[in-house]
């Protein structure tokens, strides 16, 4: 599997770096400018700048809606749902025509992120190698998934961030079985990366300062802000989402009307086009006024929700590391305002700005605090980032806002499942008992009851509905046809078989399936009232521990 992961790293790095080139040559292609979103947009006439991005949008829907008639069979077309509960097979066809689309949607000035579909493509790179030697399900999706930190890691050189967001957000669980492999991918795929010619990574951060004493409290306000805002900015996409469909336009219309509204933003600022590298690079290095800063975020915020609810194709990761170096920026010239001798300089609020408001958005502490670690290289900022990052993922937390990320709204709500049911009394799985006698029962009305039910055993009660005992089926079948004559079920009772309290946990229930042979037990109401409520059957138990295990 070591092996294969190595050559998931490697294949997940050229699919990157293919797909980044061909975003250059389509924007000096279409544009006659290759390089920074921001610059292109920038050269550009304001007319053209409003018209791009509608144009864009129209033509990356119309592909989307032509992608509808290439949907075919039931593979996971998204890498995260195939390396989770689907089969590890990632279909080409869907995913070569949604890379073309938000390929299209980011050169035409599209405010969303390259990497969602750098990633993709690298997983699905993996998918087929993994296919090519027929790999057992499990093994496939553990390839899937070194492929997608492959391409992560190609993205942003951050190899271990890369396989920490793999584990802790797409597969849930930091096991070493599954970490090992997913590592060994995205070390290999950013060697890869170094050996290109050019190649460097997209944040040029300053040289991190040292954070002195209770500064630290400052970086815990940062989180708690950047937690509110990471929140308010989920709910935003949401509502975009929501407001986009509720339009009942055709797709691509609906993606055209999403580049309109970008384009009238990039009207005034220019800035909002692309996944905002240039924009954040000059944030750090030339400390704009606050003004400007707070301008940025909330045009490019706006800009952001028009792409992703209009339906494009892309990612949200790199845009909210832009709005948490602009929010982190923000709090950093107002905190040096207030204490200029005793406060780091603005941008290292930004930094940590940046792993704050992703922590928060992506619900993956640990993933953000990697990443901005080995982008800045630098021990300093880990006190101040894990304490920004902490404090951001316990307050959207508690917002319930989600994450960006639908698998791991899925997993939340699998969880809370996992925890109602672990909560669940067998009163909750009791069905109506079919085969009740009483005691005075005689063999000719209890002979048809064993025929027509599959069963061993015919529960007795007394005239108040309370558990007497068992009738066996053998005591049946050993006796007499003269003894037959006068047996009633008093007769024949039984205490072999010992019924169910109603207010027994599901664990307790399943502790004594294990020692029964049969399909079913009796369920009373309590020891002292021991009156039948029904049977509560083996088979109803075990399906509802299989949902425990999803």
């Amino acid at each position: 599997m070591m092996l294969w992961a190595v050559l998931a790293g490697f294949v997940g790095a050229g699919a990157t770096e293919l797909f980044r080139l061909s975003l250059y040559w389509g924007d000096a292609w279409l544009l006659g400018q290759g390089g920074s979103l921001v610059a292109l947009s920038r050269s550009l006439s304001p007319g053209l700048r409003v018209m791009v991005p509608a144009l864009g949008g129209l033509l990356a829907g119309w592909l989307l809606q032509f992608l509808g008639t290439l949907r075919s069979g039931t593979a996971k077309a998204d890498y995260m749902d195939a390396s989770t509960m689907g089969d590890g097979r990632i279909p080409v066809p869907q995913t070569l025509v949604r890379s073309l689309s938000s390929m299209v949607s980011i050169v035409s000035g599209g405010s969303i992120g390259r990497e969602g579909s750098m990633v993709q493509l690298a997983a699905m790179c993996a998918s087929v190698l993994g296919q090519w030697p027929r790999m057992p399900t499990e093994r496939l999706r553990l390839l899937v998934a070194c492929g997608a930190a492959a391409g992560i890691t190609a993205a942003y050189n951050a190899p271990f961030a890369s396989a920490f967001f793999v584990a802790e957000i797409v597969l849930g669980s930091i096991a070493l079985d599954s970490l090992g492999p997913i590592i060994v991918a995205a070390v290999v795929a950013n060697i890869t990366m170094r050996l290109v010619p050019g190649y460097q990574a997209p944040y040029a951060i300053p040289s991190f300062p040292a954070i002195q004493g209770l500064e630290v409290l400052l970086f815990a306000g940062l989180g708690i802000l950047a937690g509110l805002a990471s929140a308010i900015f989920l709910r935003g996409l949401e509502r975009s989402r929501t407001l986009f469909a509720s339009l009942g336009l055709a797709l691509p219309w609906r993606l055209g009307l999403g580049g309109l509204i970008v384009g009238c933003i990039s009207f005034f600022w220019p800035e909002v086009w692309g996944n905002g590298y240039s924009v954040v690079n000059e944030t750090l290095h030339a400390h704009p006024a606050g003004s400007i800063l707070l301008l940025l975020l909330l045009s490019k915020m706006l800009a952001t929700f028009a792409t992703v609810g209009s339906g494009a194709v892309g990612g949200v990761f790199t845009p909210a590391l832009y709005f948490g170096c602009m929010l982190g920026e923000i709090y950093g010239l107002g905190v040096q305002a207030l204490w200029p001798d005793l406060t780091a300089a603005p941008f290292a609020y930004g930094v940590v700005g940046m792993g704050a408001f992703l922590a928060g958005s992506t619900q993956a502490p640990l993933m953000a605090i990697l990443m901005l670690f080995e982008m800045t290289l630098s021990y300093q900022v880990m006190l101040p980032l894990m304490v920004g990052c902490v404090m951001a993922y316990f307050v959207a937390r508690a917002t319930n806002a989600g994450s960006m990320y639908d698998i791991t709204l899925r997993r939340l709500a699998q969880s809370a499942e996992r925890q109602r049911l672990r909560k669940q009394l067998v009163q909750d799985l009791v069905e109506p008992a079919l085969t009740v006698v009483p005691l005075d029962a005689d063999v000719s009305s209890m002979a048809p009851l064993f025929a027509a039910h599959p069963v061993k055993y015919l529960y007795v009660v007394d005239g108040d509905g309370l558990y007497q005992g068992v009738v066996p089926l053998r005591s049946l079948t050993v006796a007499t046809a003269e003894q037959r004559k006068s047996l009633k079920a008093a007769d024949l009772l039984s205490q072999e078989i010992q019924p169910l309290s109603s207010d027994l946990g599901l664990e307790a229930v399943f502790q004594r399936f294990l020692s029964h042979q049969g399909e079913r037990l009796p369920v009373v109401h309590s020891v002292a009232c021991p009156r039948l409520l029904g049977v509560v059957k083996k088979s109803a138990l075990l399906q509802t521990y299989s949902q425990l295990s999803i």
